[in-house]
């Protein structure tokens, strides 16, 4: 199952696995816990923006939805499927 997830979101993760340098980057298990914490959450706020527009009926609430779903996504497919690297780089330490 994993490496099928892999195949499927290859193309967002090279993004982030691709060694900019080849230098080192920093790392700490706790990076990849707080993104899947933001993931949930991101994802949780979309939850309730969807809630609020089907209540609303207004086109406006589009635009948060789509953003705040694609960096939830983002965050939990980075948190599950990527390296250590990838983790890395999207907190920025190298």
């Amino acid at each position: 199952m994993k490496t099928t997830l892999l195949k499927i979101f290859a193309p967002i993760l090279n993004l982030f696995e691709a060694p900019d340098d080849g230098s080192e980057y920093s790392y700490s298990p706790s990076h990849r816990k707080i993104l899947w914490v933001m993931g949930f959450l991101f994802l949780g706020v979309t939850g309730v923006g969807i809630f609020f527009a089907i209540q609303a009926n207004a086109m406006a609430t589009l635009l948060p939805i789509i953003l705040f779903g694609s960096i939830g996504l983002l965050c939990l497919i980075v948190a599950g499927l990527g390296s250590d690297r990838a983790v890395s780089k999207l907190w920025r330490n190298r």
